[in-house]
């Protein structure tokens, strides 16, 4: 099964954006994107194993790993300029994926870094070892999923496995001090009432490249992006120097 959902092929887009989905989400999450974006950007959404059409693929329980088969996916969809927005999990993912593609030889053009403290200052909260009432307690608090869903025993059973391997990933994850910087341009966006992210660590994404940074607040909470999306690609667009959508 391919990694990535194309909602909209467009053969004539200048540039190619992928966006990382956040623990415990899927593709779907980015579907209205691809209708809103600019006409001159293919969007890719990535469809990490486990979940939605790929519940019969094994989970991959490592960030670097999951990030080298990320990169390794996109290797055929390179002959375009491309970006990377990753939120939460997905932008930690984004960053390791950024990395690789630039030891390639291929780096993106622009990382959109969203409601997600940086790599190197990822604090201490531990919420995968919790029993399943707690996790889905945690899920309802985030606000980005269904508490609706998680209700239901059924959709639990299958929801809530691939949900704690996220969470054990991302909370296992040590960034790699020493290595190579990142030269590309950066773009941290999160929410003013994110309770897992401040201005202040957002702002030390900046500390990981030697390319341009820039902070972005909007009103909401962790998932801002959801009500505030015209804002969030508005900005995408303005930083890209594409069109605006549609």
């Amino acid at each position: 099964m391919t990694w990535f959902r194309c909602a909209e092929t467009r053969p004539w887009a200048s540039m190619r954006l992928f966006c990382l989905p956040h623990a415990g989400g899927s593709a779907v999450f980015y579907r209205s994107w691809a209708k809103e974006i600019s006409p001159a950007v293919e969007l890719h959404a990535v469809q990490y194993p486990g979940r939605a059409d790929r519940m019969a693929d094994p989970f991959v329980t490592e960030a670097h790993q999951l990030a080298r088969l990320i990169a390794g996916a996109m290797a055929p969809l390179l002959d375009r300029p491309v970006a990377l927005f990753g939120h939460s999990m997905g932008a930690v993912l984004a960053y390791e994926v950024a990395v690789l593609l630039q030891e390639r030889g291929a780096p993106p053009v622009h990382v959109f870094a969203s409601g997600a403290r940086p790599p190197h200052d990822r604090g201490d909260d531990k919420v995968a070892g919790r029993d399943d009432e707690a996790l889905v307690a945690e899920l309802v608090k985030l606000g980005g999923t269904d508490a609706e869903a998680l209700r239901e025993p059924e959709l639990r059973e299958l929801v809530l496995p691939y949900v704690r391997n996220d969470f054990t990933l991302i909370e296992e994850y040590a960034h790699r001090p020493g290595g190579p910087r990142l030269g590309v341009p950066v773009t941290a966006i999160i929410g003013a009432d994110d309770p897992h992210v401040n201005e202040a660590q957002a702002a030390r994404w900046g500390e990981l490249t030697d390319g341009r940074f820039a902070l972005r607040v909007l009103e909401g909470d962790h998932f801002y992006l959801v009500p505030r999306q015209p804002a969030v690609l508005s900005e995408v667009m303005r930083t890209l120097e594409v069109p605006a959508g549609p």
